[in-house]
């Protein structure tokens, strides 16, 4: 770790409104304050959850008193988005205006696998044998030879490899020139591990200061216990309302059939006895075992499934261990060999798991469907208990997001993080008790005069059967008065596609584009470049689309984005809730809900200038006990549910 300095430290106010000066900004009351709390949280320990509004400047208000800090501070983003502003925009303009009075030094640190593997490149990659093919052919070989020449051309400079900064790229194609971390050889076996680029990532994460990486592989350092991060003393979580899932998503594993005939397939060049057969035999019994399942959420694992899971587990067990052990003083690695008791390894791993049933776990087999074979998934109940034991008794931590007080207050956030209610504002720590502040540091805008929320009360409530006449109807009318300038938000695919149909056939005036007419950058560019356009899509839309100004004065939600009632994770959640004598509803479906909705309408409001209005075509939202709770998560805008007098609105904004 970096030495600390032992020079007297700036004053984090000071430090910051030198920053603003120089980077020809403005000061902003919310931003200081969250400087000074992030600072005190570091100092005294405490948790910290800060609100911190679109506009206030919160990446600034929490690196400066990073860069203070006497020891290493990371922060994880949730997005490669904020990643890239972080690391190429705000951290460099930082540095460059207060670097002289502190430690500037940062890296960025990311998963194995995001970046180029020099000896997949220069040696080849394993076949379906498990042999090495230096060349690749087919559709795909100039592409990888692309990504093969850029790859080098970063190891002669001082290019960092991240694929990132590769040329264009599909996923299949990635995989041809990077390696997972099981298929990695090791700095001390690989022949270039003096130039690996994830090695050179990690050395310079080492010798920093502060250091950038994502919230999964903060979740696999801190919560999984495999160590990937230098060693640091406290956290700064931003998009902190997405850490829950990203951890879920980085404790979830899978398992295919494809996936256990692969790695038995790849083993027969590497063990002797008959190992990987049985291993392929396990293959054959899995496959049975899942035709037998329905799909959806597994509750109690039968006899036949769970015969078949043991039978892969011990089988690839098996096989790992008849793996040849590498000859003392070998030259090197094998990639081949390691690749493939790397797959292996995964298959066992997964399947002792799924084969262990703990209530702790959810497991779950997806329907087969176009050429995507059927799988099982086994995620984690809950992730707040590790959580609060691997991260939080360690480390402080501040999480800030735009969208952190739901229903009003952080209770609902704090709990699902592993911060309790009753530990906020606790004096300091002892025994269990974890103590945290909640701090709202506002917004620059004025919600109530530049936003208006329209509930559409006289609608029916949502069905079934997608979307109906009256709502369609309610979306041109909207739509027309607006003249374009809409982003819709729905529930659905199938529901983005209907409503795009209607508005095309009703407004053919208008440019209406609906989610997968193309990539969603190419969809953005077209929005933004002409205000006369509608944009329709599902999840990706709802959070991180940034389109400030007239492009989008309309924000279209079709329906209370509630889990889906047979989402196998959501439902175990919360009917583990209900057991231990809460409200599941309301901890699991409305929270989701409600997190979803303050990021949808928070797509309206960009800038000072900006208004607009937010309409929710489900009733719900003002008849349902629950709707009280869900619009006090949303900004405090203007509500209506009078139609005329929204269609009347937009009609004057779109006049200019």
């Amino acid at each position: 770790m970096p030495e600390s300095s032992t020079r007297s430290v700036p004053d984090v106010s000071g430090v910051l409104a030198a920053a603003v000066k120089a980077l020809g900004g403005q000061e902003r009351a919310g931003q200081i304050e969250m400087a000074q709390q992030v600072s005190r949280a570091f100092d005294d320990g405490q948790h910290l959850l800060v609100q911190a509004g679109t506009g206030t400047g919160k990446s600034l208000a929490y690196l400066v008193p990073s860069l203070l800090h006497h020891d290493r501070v990371v922060v994880a983003t949730a997005t490669l988005a904020l990643q890239h502003q972080l690391v190429e925009r705000d951290i460099p303009r930082l540095v460059d205006a207060i670097g002289d009075q502190v430690d500037a030094s940062y890296a960025v640190l990311k998963g194995r696998s995001n970046y180029a593997c020099l000896h997949r490149i220069r040696e080849g990659v394993p076949d379906e044998q498990g042999a090495l093919v230096d060349v690749p052919t087919g559709s795909m070989a100039e592409k990888v030879l692309e990504l093969r020449a850029w790859a080098e051309k970063e190891s002669e400079g001082s290019g960092t490899g991240e694929r990132d900064n590769a040329p264009r790229h599909t996923d299949r194609e990635w995989r041809q020139v990077a390696v997972s971390h099981r298929e990695c050889l090791g700095a001390a076996k690989c022949p270039f591990g003096a130039e690996c680029f994830a090695e050179r990532a990690r050395e310079k994460a080492q010798a920093s200061h502060l250091i950038i990486t994502n919230h999964s592989l903060l979740a696999i350092d801190a919560i999984e216990g495999v160590p990937m991060i230098p060693e640091y003393d406290a956290v700064v979580i931003d998009e902190a309302h997405e850490l829950t899932a990203r951890v879920t998503q980085a404790a979830t594993d899978e398992l295919a059939v494809g996936d256990v005939e692969r790695a038995a397939r790849r083993s027969q060049r590497w063990v002797e006895d008959s190992s990987a057969d049985s291993l392929a035999e396990a293959a054959d019994s899995l496959a049975e075992a899942i035709e037998a399942t329905s799909p959806g959420r597994i509750e109690h694992v039968g006899d036949q499934l769970a015969e078949a899971l043991a039978l892969v587990r011990d089988a690839a067990r098996t096989c790992l261990s008849s793996f040849p052990k590498e000859a003392p003083g070998a030259d090197g690695g094998d990639a081949g060999r390691t690749q493939a008791k790397g797959m292996v390894q995964d298959v066992f791993a997964n399947a002792e798991r799924m084969a262990a049933d703990l209530e702790s776990d959810v497991l779950w087999l997806n329907e087969a469907r176009d050429r995507i074979p059927a799988r099982l998934h086994v995620a984690p109940l809950q992730v707040w208990g590790p959580m609060r034991d691997k991260l939080l008794s360690d480390k402080t931590v501040v999480f800030t997001s735009a969208t952190l007080m739901l229903g009003g207050d952080f209770n609902a956030v704090a709990t699902s993080l592993g911060l309790k209610p009753t530990e906020r504002e606790a004096p300091s720590r002892s025994g269990d008790v974890l103590p945290w502040r909640g701090i709202d540091v506002g917004s620059p805008f004025d919600y109530g005069q530049q936003a208006i929320l329209y509930v559409a009360r006289h609608l029916p409530p949502p069905g079934r059967d997608g979307l109906v006449k009256s709502q369609l109807d309610e979306i041109c009318e909207l739509v027309d008065a607006a003249g374009g300038r809409t982003l819709g938000l729905f529930s659905s695919r199938r529901a983005a596609e209907a409503a795009a149909e209607v508005v095309r056939e009703r407004l053919p005036h208008l440019t209406t584009l609906a989610q997968g007419d193309a990539q969603l950058p190419e969809l953005a560019k077209q929005f933004v470049e002409d205000p006369h356009t509608c944009l329709f899509g599902t999840l990706s839309l709802w959070q991180g689309l940034d389109v400030p100004g007239e492009t989008c004065q309309l924000v279209l939600i079709d329906r209370i984005p509630f889990p889906r009632p047979d989402d196998p994770l959501m439902s175990a959640r919360q009917r583990a809730a209900d057991k231990a004598g809460g409200n599941g509803f309301m901890q699991v479906a409305a929270t989701h809900a409600a997190l979803l909705m303050a990021q949808g309408a928070g797509r309206l409001i960009r800038t000072t200038t900006d208004r607009g209005v937010v309409a929710v075509l489900d009733p719900r939202l003002a008849t349902a006990r629950y709707g009280s709770f869900l619009k006090a998560s949303l900004p405090p805008m203007w509500t209506t549910t009078d139609p005329a007098l929204v269609r009347n609105a937009l009609a004057r904004l779109a006049a200019g």
